[in-house]
């Protein structure tokens, strides 16, 4: 009758310890032949970690519908500590505000480009919001970086930690991202939960402008022509293919695209 054997246990060793001991395959009283005994699986150092991260990262506000739970494609949170995902929320809610305000100024400065009351902008600006900034000229700019020198300063201050060989490129522990204490109309909710909806809405708004932004960029240097401009011919363009298709069923002549249409 052959049973299950094992190797003899080292001087020393426990006898729960899983390293001294060597499973064997063998048979069993009933004559079946025992599977090897499997050992624990391992947990790694970076599992903690990353769970950590993980966890963190659905605390904070933008998670939100489709994605419930974390959005992370790229896996990035797995090799991140939580003072990385802290700074990166910090440059994702400043660049959400960023574009924001581009979105807007791209729409705004190019339906109002000419408009009198515009300083430095009557009779010098024109033509697809991507160019504005060339033909803008002295007594506009100046100002404009000192504000942005002011506005970064101001951050830099209230939110970012001084820098040390352990705390270099990091946020200070008591400083919630994206929360500079500039709330002139008193929105900012004292309860946690509706704050956290609010902050939820802003980074969607963001992450939107974001995309928004680059799509204004990209369509603006291919066709050279502004937002609504582009909108409008495009729906000039879809009214006259939709004609054509009535002319063609009745029989008439059909209406030719215009020579601008052509290559929309």
């Amino acid at each position: 009758m052959a049973v299950l054997r094992s190797a003899p246990i080292k001087a020393g060793a426990q006898p729960n310890d899983r390293r001294s001991i060597i499973p064997r395959v063998g048979k069993t009283i009933s004559g079946k032949t025992s599977a090897p005994v499997k050992p624990d699986p391992v947990v790694t150092e970076s599992a903690p970690r990353e769970m950590a991260t993980y966890e963190y990262l659905k605390s904070l506000p933008g998670v939100t519908a489709p994605f419930e739970g974390v959005f992370d494609p790229a896996g990035l949170a797995k090799t991140a500590s939580v003072r990385d995902l802290r700074r990166w929320r910090e440059s994702e809610i400043v660049h959400g505000r960023v574009a924001m305000l581009a979105a807007v100024g791209f729409i705004v400065g190019e339906q109002l480009q000419d408009f009198p009351l515009f300083f430095n902008w009557d009779g010098r600006v024109s033509g697809p919001a991507i160019t504005h900034f060339s033909q803008i000229g002295q007594g506009f700019w100046e100002p404009l970086l000192i504000a942005i020198g002011v506005a970064e300063s101001y951050r830099v201050a209230i939110g970012w930690a001084t820098p040390t060989n352990t705390g270099f490129n990091s946020l200070k522990d008591d400083y919630e991202p994206g929360d500079l204490g500039f709330d002139p109309l008193g929105l900012k909710p004292t309860d946690p939960e509706e704050l956290k909806v609010m902050q939820t809405k802003e980074l969607n708004n963001g992450r939107l402008a974001m995309v928004a932004i680059a799509a204004f960029v990209a369509q603006e240097c291919v066709e050279q022509t502004e937002i609504f401009e582009h909108l409008f011919l495009r729906f000039e363009k879809e009214a006259i293919l939709e004609l054509e298709d009535i002319e063609r069923d009745v029989g008439l002549p059909l209406t030719p695209l215009p020579s601008n249409l052509l290559d929309l």
